[in-house]
């Protein structure tokens, strides 16, 4: 059984807010944040606008371009590090309010990696048949968890939520291969602190992403004995331009074949993926049988690469 994606879709909130805006709030400026992250200005949702509206949102996207009724979805899965409760997980809110009565939902944990982890997940529970149909949403409202005093991290982050309805596809189409991983030695470099705010290093995890986003990159290509030159399309997590650059540089393809939407929203946490790779296939950067690859990485320290034919 083959198994791929049939639908995309994502949501991001209205507010934006600069680099220009920032400078007001924090010592900070608009060159340094540009020549550092490749960021211009980021999505922040409203007080009244949680993880699961942003998630519901996006799941409803999916399911149209996927045309199928939410009466159809066996699972949801949600990542997300910023519920709207420890319980119910965002999955069950996104569940009631979709009337996608007879699917199980469960939220899931890995940071940036999280759809990554999400997408294999469906992966494996339709391949053995247990599910048919799986909707896989990333969504994070990382502003509430936001230390807007701390300059090296407020710059970087935003708010949104992308979605993907998971299914069969035909022969040759789909998941291809994949790598998930984890070192949870690394998890003191990224966290949430007793604050319920956000803490990096950013050092420890540049040092740790520009190594693991290029080589699981290029792993999940040489299992399937391709070469760097098979490679169409690159959907990299949306964290830091360098770190993005290291990645492609390292296929060997030219910018204008990998999603950048980190100038325009910033680094979405495990949105960050399924948005980019939603507006890539909206705008027509993906097409029919392109071999793609999705590759991310996150606090834990997690991370999470596939590859795969795209098509259904």
């Amino acid at each position: 059984m083959n198994v791929g994606i049939l639908g995309t879709g994502h949501y991001l909130p209205t507010r934006v807010v600069t680099n220009k805006d920032l400078e007001k709030i924090v010592d900070t400026n608009d060159e340094w944040i540009r020549t550092r992250t490749g960021i211009e200005e980021r999505r922040l949702a409203e007080d009244d606008i949680n993880t699961s509206d942003m998630s519901y949102y996006a799941a409803l996207g999916a399911l149209e371009e996927a045309k199928m009724d939410a009466s159809e979805i066996d699972l949801i899965l949600v990542a997300t590090v910023t519920a709207d409760t420890p319980f119910p997980s965002v999955a069950c809110m996104v569940q009631e309010r979709l009337g996608a009565t007879k699917a199980a939902a469960m939220d899931i944990g890995a940071a940036c990696a999280g759809f990554m982890y999400g997408l294999i997940t469906a992966k494996q529970f339709i391949e053995t048949k247990a599910y048919k149909n799986v909707l896989v949403i990333g969504a994070d409202k990382l502003s509430k968890i936001i230390n807007w005093e701390d300059r090296s991290t407020c710059v970087l982050l935003g708010d949104g939520a992308g979605a993907a309805v998971v299914g069969e596809v035909t022969e040759g189409k789909g998941i291809l291969s994949f790598e998930l991983g984890a070192n949870g030695s690394g998890g003191k470099d990224l966290y949430q602190n007793e604050n319920d705010q956000l803490v990096m290093n950013g050092r420890e995890v540049f040092k740790f992403a520009v190594r693991q986003m290029p080589e699981s990159t290029v792993n999940v290509i040489n299992q399937l004995g391709y070469s760097k030159e098979d490679v169409d399309y690159l959907v990299p997590h949306q964290a830091n331009i360098r770190i993005m650059d290291a990645a492609r540089e390292r296929l060997g393809i030219s910018s204008d074949k990998m999603a950048q939407t980190i100038r325009k929203y910033g680094n979405n946490s495990a949105a960050s993926i399924p948005m980019a790779l939603s507006e890539s296939v909206k705008e027509g950067k993906i097409k029919d049988n392109d071999l793609i690859v999705l590759v991310g990485f996150g606090g834990g320290l997690t991370w999470g690469a596939v590859a795969m034919r795209w098509g259904r």
